[in-house]
This record gives C-alpha cells, sequence and structure tokens, in this order.
C-alpha cells in the first residue's frame, strides 16, 4: 500500500506549525517530497549492502533485516525487459519505467539467456588484440557508453542483437509524486484526481515526514526545525537497526 501524499503533507505542516517555524507551500512541499523520496529510496541500497555483509542466518520470519528491504525494493525491480532500441551492437536501455539502476544484461542466442558481462572502455580494447580472452558469442562483454547506451561486443552475433535477444534487469525510478490542489477562497485544497502518492513501502510514513521537514528547515533557513526533525529520524533509524 502506497504512502498518501496527502497524509504526509498534513503532518508536515502541523509540525511545521507546532514549532512555529512557518508555512510549507504546495510547490515547496512538492520538491521537497521528492527529493526525500529519493534519499530515502537510496538508503534502502547501502543499507541492504550492510545487512547482507552481516546477515548470519536469521531465522526469524519476519525479523530479517535484508529479507525486509527485498521486500521494500521489490516493487521497483523489473526482469528480462528488451532494449528500447538495437543499433548494430549499440543498445538503448528501456526508458519505460525509468530505470535507476542497471542489472544482469543477458543476450538470447537462440536456446538460452547468456550473462553480457560489464567491463570498462579499457578492458575491452584490450580483450580484442588478445586472442584467448578475445569477447565470443558464449561470453560477451559490455561497456556503457552513456546513461542510456551499451556496446556489445564481439560487434555481431548469430542470432543478431535486436530488442528480441537483448534484454536486462533494472531496478525504476520512483515515481515523482505529486500533492495536486484546487484553489478555493485563495486557500489550496487538496486535488486527488491530480495527486500522485509515494510508492515507499508504508512503514516508511514516519521517515518521509521527517526528512522533508529536515530539507524544508534547511530550505527555510529554520536551525530549530533541522534539528527537530534529524532527531526524530535518528529515532526511526534506531529503531530499525
Amino acid at each position: 500500500m502506497p504512502v498518501s501524499i496527502d497524509t504526509v503533507y498534513q503532518r508536515v505542516l502541523a509540525l511545521a506549525n507546532k514549532e512555529q517555524r512557518g508555512y510549507i507551500t504546495p510547490q515547496e512541499y512538492n520538491l521537497l517530497a521528492n527529493k526525500a523520496q529519493l534519499l530515502v529510496f537510496e538508503q534502502y541500497f547501502y543499507d541492504m549492502d550492510v545487512a547482507l555483509s552481516q546477515r548470519v542466518g536469521n531465522s526469524s520470519e519476519y525479523g530479517d533485516r535484508f529479507d525486509m528491504l527485498s521486500e521494500k525494493t521489490a516493487p521497483f525491480k523489473n526482469t528480462n525487459v528488451d532494449m528500447a532500441a538495437v543499433n548494430g551492437a549499440v543498445m538503448t536501455l528501456p526508458t519505460t519505467p525509468t530505470l535507476h539502476k542497471l542489472g544482469t544484461v543477458f543476450y538470447n542466442d537462440g536456446t538460452r539467456n547468456v550473462k553480457v558481462e560489464r567491463i570498462d572502455g579499457n578492458q575491452a580494447q584490450l580483450m580484442q588484440q588478445t586472442a584467448l580472452y578475445a569477447p565470443t558469442q558464449l561470453r560477451p562483454v559490455y561497456v556503457r557508453i552513456t546513461d542510456a547506451t551499451l556496446q556489445f561486443f564481439p560487434a555481431t552475433a548469430t542470432p543478431a542483437y535486436a530488442t528480441a535477444t537483448v534484454n536486462c534487469n533494472f531496478i525504476s525510478k520512483p515515481t515523482e509524486v505529486i500533492w495536486g490542489y484546487v484553489v478555493v477562497n485563495n486557500q489550496a485544497l487538496y486535488d486527488a484526481t491530480s495527486s500522485t502518492d509515494f510508492e515507499l513501502h508504508a512503514s516508511e510514513e514516519n521517515e518521509l515526514v521527517y526528512k522533508i521537514l529536515e530539507l524544508a528547515g534547511i530550505t527555510l533557513n529554520k536551525p530549530g526545525l533541522v534539528q527537530m526533525a534529524a532527531a526524530e529520524e535518528n529515532e526511526i533509524i534506531q529503531k530499525k537497526q
């Protein structure tokens, strides 16, 4: 279940007002909310790395930290998605939904998916100059030449590289949130029809509230609001550990 954009906004306004730190406009809130969502989202991957390194076989069905983080990232995982376009050995990565982190890349040789290993440009040059290590159809490699494109080696394959033969796994970026509103008597009133909720796990509601308050305190130059929000956020983090 997603986190309501309006519920978070009302809590942010109530806490900001309680601290006498001023009004946060819908425009400011939307900017801060999207920044907060990405900060919380990015933290998942750091926390997963730490949890995996510290994993000692937690036997609790619901207490394994890595499993909980995997559940939170599950809605953003995309598997075996075809490339958006293929031009010779240059592949354009999927654009829908918006790619955030690229995972494993595969080439289908007609019988199975072959994993394509990522290398850097210098390695590609050296591999092609050394017959023993040159890329082959059974051991293809790629270089990420831009954020959106990959170059495969060897340059040709049978069947040919195509959107039907090359796919990948990736993590998509959370959809941008919007607190939509209509103006009635010079006052902004929530409009659900033009709003977009947070895509994060429902358990992140408190962290989103205090992350937005902390960002608002920095933006509005309100040190007291920053301190209050940071203290509450640290308490949330401590409870998660």
